[in-house]
């Protein structure tokens, strides 16, 4: 090897890696490298001392060695003593082989910490960022005990160099991230905080990353970082790309730390300060109208970094949930990607939309790019895109979309991939079932599903077709007939064999009287598959048998016939063997009275949740989003048709910030050969569907009266219909509601479905349902802390009324588990019945004890006299004559206020329908002015309604007059309707 001198930058180190690469095989690789390592262990081991550079260099081949796969045994001591060097490339070479080669159980940790804590001192810039990224790239917990208090330290230093702290910050977040409790942040939150208005723009993008992490613990530590972000945030979006020449990326400003802040943002509810939350809506509203103007460069990075944060605006909108403004322009932003060249573009825009579907506000807008998304599924060549096409199509489906849905979806799953296969037939059975009107539909779409797409018809699907048509006596006919069809061809799936098994041997008798459908013909047909079948079908088929031997008794010879062959009664299987003697031998013995008890049709199954929404959450894993849940739904849906009362549950959630959901377990129907399967329904605080998957009833109304049994006070306490203990309040017990409770109430008057209220310990979520005068309500309360909440007890009362006497509700409730775990959720049921109009809403009390503390809190309920609103469509004529009749001064109430949001003709259309009535077309002469109709249903009176609303745009001015038959009811939906807009 040449000479090498101290100056041309470690020569012997190139010479060496070139002599490795121009190894010819793997045995002259190691054996050069044996040369070498033998050649550094005596340099190493020699009398003679090594200068820092022949250390640093030998140092270096080590490292290289280790990097090609094989094991260094030697040489940490030596780079251990580079620590101590003043030269930058003998430190950074030493820091570096620390990094890589020392593991934390060294017990050279010690002297590396001391040397660390050395070049923390020293105030050297330099040395002090070397040492950082050893901390963070080691991140051993001996590291984070030995530094987790000096490095906060460093960090809100106020003579600390700018790369320091950018050093700090990252470090200290990477030992929050392995040891949490080692970083004592306490007496350096507030200046932590405050580094987000530092100048350099390094240092605020570190800082931002830190305190994203940090505030997801501790939220209210760090609650200030809000407006300090929105400032910021605010600052960088209103800024020119000349502005931040330093942080400007292809004509985009910040671009990376315009996302953090986003994000940032996403870990708190919306800002309580009027000021703040008007700067950020403005920043929100820069960011849509950027999205507007063209290009500034056509470089894919421009594009790239402009795309990057206008979806994570978007994401932060969606988390509010609380501008319809902004969600609407969200929606029509994304629609616009849908069509785009970029693949990339048109996924994340699938994505996105999946989530805006399940908003009050944005699930119409969403709605109007159905042809767009079909056409997606139908075309696009890459499977993940598709596979959200569909995820957005079950998303917006409703009742106005659901056969068109389900039919696009029933065609693209003859040639869906393999792999989405499953999921695409447990959305196209949930849809089908929860919005089936016509019954015949729901049996042909099932039936259909099953021929198209057999093998991933899941056991769920098939067992709640059954349940289905076993209680409904008017759709069993068609149901025979149908399967009898469908079973007649030559290639026929076994699940459908199954289905056609079940329902003829329960109901064949209702299609008996047709010749091309008789008794023999029925068996001869489900005989004809038996041999295909495998043994639990051949075993249902087994109990069909014998069903027919009871309602076709002139089949009794050929069947019993079948049963006594010997490939039945000597068959291997001895389920099928024994079915076989059993059946036989209760043929031949029984009198026909015995066979017809024993053998009598299947009484309704009870009426339970559907395991299928389950299945369907648990094949997307436990990420899934809200595309998967029931979304918002259209108030006529047939949301809980059939469904149980669900009972309170808790859950275990994997953190506060998941989802809070109620399981269910829901049992198949009970055919004989059939393996049992349950499974869980899933509950999604923030969607409008309802805490029960639906099954069928016979229409919205019905089903929802017959399952509701309206609560009747016997006296003014029968409002806590549950028995209470002694300990629960009384309404005179409970404090007055918190300062902020009529705001909460005030978002809740024209949707159901949304977090309540939220604090760092409690979140209560509330979904609920109205139809006439009755009610459900669901009241989600999560425990969003790790400690268990005791004595839980939330208590709904209506204290007004109840010192008059005078029941306007009745209200019963189920009661909860006194014990709410850490993390953990319960449920509780709320059935409410109108009894008469009223104007102030229950009070719901909540008590418990955290970490021996007792808290209570008091909320107004989100129960409001427009609940009860039925819509009323009417034509111009009949609207003008009942406007006319309701002319007394005392039956108007009129309101004339300066709107507090922007008008926009879609968001106010939302909002009415959103508050009750029925928006009535071309009935004002100015198309600008909104009418509506509607009654408020009570159990003693129905009170009339007539509204109108006149936007004046240039004004920017409402007026809103509403005339009902009751003097009171006017002047109390007037102020509720008012406070919308």
């Amino acid at each position: 090897m040449p000479a090498v001198s101290k100056g041309d930058g470690m020569r012997g180190l190139a010479v060496f890696i070139s002599d490795i690469r121009n190894c010819k095989s793997k045995e002259a690789e190691i054996k050069r490298i044996n040369k070498e390592l033998a050649n550094i262990r005596s340099k190493f081991k020699g009398d003679k001392a090594l200068d820092g550079y022949s250390k640093k260099k030998y140092v270096c081949k080590l490292l290289f060695i280790f990097l090609l796969g094989h094991d260094i045994d030697f040489g940490h001591m030596e780079a251990v003593n580079l620590l101590s060097s003043n030269k930058y490339t003998e430190k950074q070479i030493g820091y570096l082989f620390i990094s890589v080669l020392v593991n934390s159980n060294s017990e050279l940790i010690r002297l590396i910490n001391n040397a660390i804590k050395n070049d923390l001192a020293s105030r050297n810039p330099t040395f002090m960022c070397l040492a950082l990224h050893c901390i963070a790239n080691v991140g051993s917990r001996e590291m984070g005990e030995a530094f987790a208090a000096d490095i906060p330290r460093i960090l809100v230093a106020g003579d600390s160099m700018d790369s320091v702290k950018q050093s700090a910050a990252l470090c200290l977040l990477r030992l929050y991230k392995a040891s949490p409790d080692l970083v004592p942040m306490g007496e350096w939150t507030a200046r932590v905080v405050h580094l987000l208005n530092d100048q350099h723009m390094g240092v605020v993008t570190a800082a931002v990353s830190l305190i994203t992490c940090l505030c997801k613990k501790n939220p209210d530590d760090f609650k200030t970082c809000i407006s300090l972000a929105v400032s910021r945030l605010s600052r960088i979006v209103s800024s020119a790309s000349t502005d931040l020449q330093d942080y400007t990326y292809y004509f985009v400003p910040a671009p990376w730390l315009s996302v953090k802040l986003l994000r940032l943002l996403q870990c708190y509810p919306p800002p309580e300060d009027a000021a703040v939350k008007g700067r950020l809506v403005e920043c929100l509203e820069t960011v849509l109208n950027k999205a507007q103007e063209p290009p500034k460069s056509k470089k894919v990075q421009h594009s790239n970094a402009k795309n990057a944060i206008l979806f994570e605006t978007i994401s932060l909108i969606i988390h509010y949930d609380s501008e319809p403004n902004l969600l609407v322009r969200a929606c029509n932003q994304l629609g616009q990607f849908l069509q785009h060249r970029e693949t990339n573009l048109r996924y994340l825009a699938l994505e996105s939309m999946c989530t805006l579907a399940s908003s009050e506000f944005s699930h119409e807008a969403v709605k109007t790019h159905i042809d767009t998304v079909i056409n997606a599924l139908k075309t696009e060549r890459d499977v993940s895109v598709r596979q959200r096409a569909a995820d957005l199509l079950y998303a917006m489906c409703d009742r106005s979309n659901a056969k068109q849905i389900v039919s696009e979806m029933l065609r693209y799953l003859e040639t869906a991939d393999y792999a989405i296969r499953e999921e695409i037939v447990l959305k196209v059975a949930i849809l089908a079932e929860k919005y089936a009107v016509d019954y015949s539909w729901y049996v042909d779409t099932i039936l259909n599903l099953i021929r198209i797409a057999g093998d991933y018809v899941s056991e769920e699907v098939w067992y709640r077709v059954l349940q289905i048509v076993t209680n409904r006596d008017d759709v069993q006919g068609y149901a025979a007939k149908t399967v009898f069809e469908a079973l007649q061809a030559p290639a026929c799936h076994e699940n459908m064999v199954k289905v056609g098994g079940y329902i003829l041997g329960e109901f064949g008798n209702l299609i008996a009287g047709d010749p091309r459908s008789s008794p023999p013909v029925q068996f001869s047909l489900l005989h004809s598959k038996f041999h295909l079948c495998s043994v639990a079908t051949r075993a249902l088929l087994l109990s069909t048998y014998i069903k027919f031997i009871n309602l076709f008794p002139e089949t009794k010879a050929t069947i019993q016939g079948v049963l006594r062959a010997g490939s039945q009664l000597r068959n291997a299987d001895v389920e099928l063997q024994q079915r076989a003697v059993e059946y036989l031998t209760l043929s031949s013995v029984a009198s026909t009275d015995v066979l017809a008890t024993v053998l009598e049709e299947m009484p309704p199954f009870p009426e339970r949740e559907s395991s299928i929404l389950a299945k369907l959450k648990r094949k997307k894993g436990p990420g899934a989003g809200s595309a998967l849940d029931d979304g918002r739904r259209d108030p006529s849906s047939n949301d809980i048709n059939g469904g149980v009362e669900p009972t309170p549950s808790t859950v275990s959630t994997p953190s506060p910030s998941a989802d809070l959901l109620g399981l269910r377990a829901a049992p198949p129907p009970a055919a004989p050969p059939a393996t049992s399967g349950a499974g869980n329904l899933l509950v999604d605080v923030f969607s409008d569907g309802p805490a029960a998957q639906p099954s069928l009833g016979p229409t919205p109304e019905e089903a929802f009266l017959s399952e509701l049994e309206p609560p009747a006070p016997e006296s003014p306490m029968a409002l806590l219909a549950d028995p209470a203990p002694a300990a629960d309040p009384g309404p005179e017990d409970i404090g007055p509601p918190i300062p902020e409770a009529d705001e909460l109430l005030n978002k809740f008057v024209c949707k159901n479905n949304g977090v309540l209220f939220e604090n760092q310990l409690l979140q209560i979520g509330v979904k609920s349902e109205f139809r006439q005068n009755l009610g459900r309500m669901y009241l989600f309360y999560g425990n969003k802390t790790s400690v268990q909440f005791q004595n839980f007890s939330p208590t709904v009362v209506h204290p007004g009324d109840l010192q008059t006497h005078i029941l306007p509700l009745a209200v019963q409730t189920k009661r909860v588990a006194a014990q709410v775990d850490g993390g953990a959720q319960v449920q509780q049921v709320l059935n409410i019945e109108c009894l008469r109009d009223f104007l102030t809403p229950p009070l719901l009390s909540v008590r418990f004890r955290y970490g021996g503390a007792p808290q209570s809190l008091t909320l107004k309920l989100p129960v409001t006299i427009n609940k009860f609103f039925q819509p009323t469509e009417m034509a111009a004529q009949d609207f003008f004559q009942r406007w006319k009749q309701l002319s007394l001064p005392q039956q108007e109430a009129q309101k004339i206020f300066k709107a507090n949001h922007p008008m926009d003709a879609e968001v106010t259309k939302a909002k009415l329908l959103g508050f009750g009535s029925a928006l009535l077309d071309n009935v004002d002469p100015n198309p600008e002015n909104f009418v509506g109709a509607g009654i408020i249903q009570t159990k003693a009176l129905q009170v009339g309604c007539l509204l109108r609303l006149e936007p004046n745009a240039q004004a920017q001015m409402y007026r809103l007059t509403l005339r009902t038959s009751k003097e009171p009811v006017s002047r109390h939906l007037c102020e509720l309707l008012a406070q919308q807009f």
